[in-house]
C-alpha cells in the first residue's frame, strides 16, 4: 500500500499557512507540474497529488478533521470506511452515516429546500483622463445585469398566477428514500428533482423572463472617481451587481480604472515629474519660467545661473492628492533639461566661438567628475 504524503509538505507551506499562502502555493505548483507544461514521466502523478491535497486544505472543515486525525479521518477508518463528505474520492461521506442513525433529522448541510443566494458580482473598465484621475470627477457607466424580473415580480410565473406546490416533494424541496445499511434502515435524503429543491413548480411561466425570475437590462450608474486614483485601481460599487435569487441580495459592480497618459506629466507614485527644456544661455545665466499646473493655475519657478541639466525643482503640495489620505498631497519635480542646438547661424557660431575662447579648458574638470559638463556639450555643438 502507498503511503500517502502530508498534505502540507506536498504544497511546501506550514501547518499554520493561511488559506491564501495554501491558494498561491498551490498555484504555482499546479503551474509548475500541470502535465501540458511538464514533460517529466512524474510530473501527471505529482499534479494529481497537488491537487488533492489543496482540495483538503482549501476547505475549512476538511482541513480540521485532517489536522486532528490525518488521513486515516478523511479515508473513514474508524467510521466503516466512510469518508468526510465526498472526501478524498469517498462516495458517501460522514453526513450520511449522521443520517442512517438519526434519520436524516440532522445536519443535512443543503439538502433542504433552495436558500437564498447571492447575484454575481460584475466588473467593467472605465477610460478617464489624467487630470480626472489625479483631481477626481464623476463619470456615467452604462453596463448590461440581470435583475428581478418586473413583469412576474421575481416570481417566475406569468401575471395572475402563481407557483404551485410541487406535487413530488409536498413543498419541502426535497426528497427522503428509506435504505437498508450494514447499521440498519436509514433515510437518504436528495433534492427535490422535479422542482430543483424549490418546493414549488411553475405550470405557467412568465413571458418576460421564461420562468427565471430575472432578466438582463442595461444599467446606469454614476461614480464617483476620488482625487488620486491611479491606473489599475477599482472603485466598488456595492448592490449593483447581478440580482439575487430565491430572495438573496444582489452582487457588487467593480470599476476598473484605465488611466490615460498625459502630454506633459508623468506619475510616479504621488509625485507629478515635468521636463523643463531651457536654452544654453538661460542654463548659464538663470532665468525665471513658470510652470502650469494640472488645475490650470500657474506657478513661478527661478532657474539658477549655471543648472545643468537633470536638476531637479520640487513644488510642494502640486501632485497628486493620495486617495487614502485628504490631507497629504505630492509635489510637481521639474527636471531641467539643457537643450544644446543641433543648427547655429554664421552669427550665432561667431558668438560662441568667441565665447568659447574665453573659457578655461575643463577636460581635466570633466574627467576628475566622471562626466562631460555643460561647456564641453557647447564645444561638441560647435566641431559639429
Amino acid at each position: 500500500m502507498t503511503t500517502k504524503r502530508d498534505y502540507y509538505d506536498v504544497l511546501s507551506v506550514p501547518r499554520g499557512a493561511t488559506p491564501e499562502d495554501i491558494k498561491k502555493a498551490f498555484r504555482k505548483l499546479a503551474f509548475d507540474f500541470h502535465p501540458d507544461r511538464n514533460k517529466n514521466s512524474d510530473a501527471e502523478g505529482r499534479f494529481k497529488e497537488i491537487n488533492e491535497a489543496y482540495e483538503i486544505l482549501r476547505d475549512p472543515e476538511k482541513r480540521a478533521v485532517y489536522d486532528r486525525f490525518g488521513h486515516a479521518g478523511l479515508n473513514g477508518e474508524g467510521i466503516g470506511g466512510r469518508g468526510f463528505d465526498g472526501a478524498a474520492g469517498s462516495t458517501g461521506g460522514f453526513g450520511d452515516i449522521f443520517d442512517a442513525f438519526f434519520g436524516g433529522m440532522g445536519n443535512n448541510r443543503g439538502r433542504t429546500r433552495s436558500s437564498a443566494q447571492r447575484g454575481d458580482d460584475l466588473r467593467i473598465e472605465v477610460d478617464i483622463s489624467f487630470v480626472d484621475a489625479v483631481l477626481g470627477t464623476e463619470t456615467e457607466v452604462e453596463f448590461p445585469r440581470y435583475e428581478q424580473c418586473s413583469t412576474c415580480r421575481g416570481s417566475g410565473a406569468a401575471p395572475g398566477s402563481s407557483p404551485v406546490v410541487c406535487t413530488l416533494c409536498k413543498g419541502s424541496g426535497e426528497v427522503r428514500r428509506s435504505q437498508q445499511s450494514l447499521f440498519g434502515q436509514y433515510v437518504n435524503i436528495t433534492p427535490c428533482s422535479r422542482c430543483k429543491g424549490e418546493g414549488t413548480t411553475i405550470s405557467d411561466p412568465c413571458g418576460a423572463c421564461h420562468g427565471t425570475r430575472r432578466i438582463r437590462n442595461p444599467r446606469k450608474v454614476l461614480v464617483t472617481v476620488p482625487a488620486g486614483v491611479a491606473d489599475g485601481n477599482r472603485i466598488r460599487l456595492g448592490g449593483e451587481g447581478e440580482a439575487g435569487v430565491n430572495g438573496g441580495p444582489p452582487g457588487d459592480l467593480y470599476v476598473d480604472m484605465n488611466v490615460a497618459p498625459h502630454a506633459r506629466f508623468e506619475r510616479e507614485d504621488l509625485d507629478l515629474v515635468y521636463e523643463l527644456p531651457v536654452n544654453m544661455a538661460q542654463a548659464a545665466l538663470g532665468t525665471e519660467t513658470t510652470v502650469a499646473t494640472l488645475e490650470g493655475e500657474e506657478e513661478t519657478l527661478r532657474i539658477p545661473a549655471g543648472v545643468q541639466s537633470g536638476h531637479a525643482f520640487r513644488l510642494r503640495g502640486r501632485g497628486v492628492p493620495d486617495v487614502h489620505a485628504t490631507r497629504r498631497r505630492g509635489d510637481i519635480i521639474v527636471v531641467v533639461s539643457v537643450v544644446v542646438p543641433e543648427r547655429l547661424s554664421a552669427e550665432q557660431r561667431s558668438l560662441m566661438e568667441q565665447l568659447a575662447a574665453t573659457l578655461p579648458d575643463t577636460d581635466e574638470l570633466s574627467a576628475s567628475a566622471g562626466d562631460r559638463g555643460f561647456f564641453d556639450r557647447i564645444k561638441d555643438a560647435l566641431s559639429g
